[in-house]
């Protein structure tokens, strides 16, 4: 998980909320598995979420791959 959150720069006084993971499995030689956070500011409100998707060869020499996307969270009124 640190290298998933070395990923996701937030502001110092903001924090990650691990909201759950899916395993995808093995495909095309590849083990995903799929994260998602909450990144909640001072006052606790969820201002943006990630999905993290970390990818693994099943293959030597073993490489892995991290990616994340973020969408900021609006407010409607």
């Amino acid at each position: 998980m640190e290298e998933h959150f070395r990923k996701m720069p937030i502001p110092g006084g903001h924090t990650l909320v691990d909201k759950g993971m899916e395993a995808k499995g093995a495909r095309k030689g590849e083990d995903t598995d799929i994260y998602w956070y909450d990144e909640l500011n001072a006052d606790g409100e969820v201002i943006a979420t990630y999905e993290v998707t970390d990818s693994m060869s099943v293959y030597p020499p073993f490489g892995r791959r991290i990616n994340v996307s973020r969408s900021a969270v609006t407010k409607e009124g």
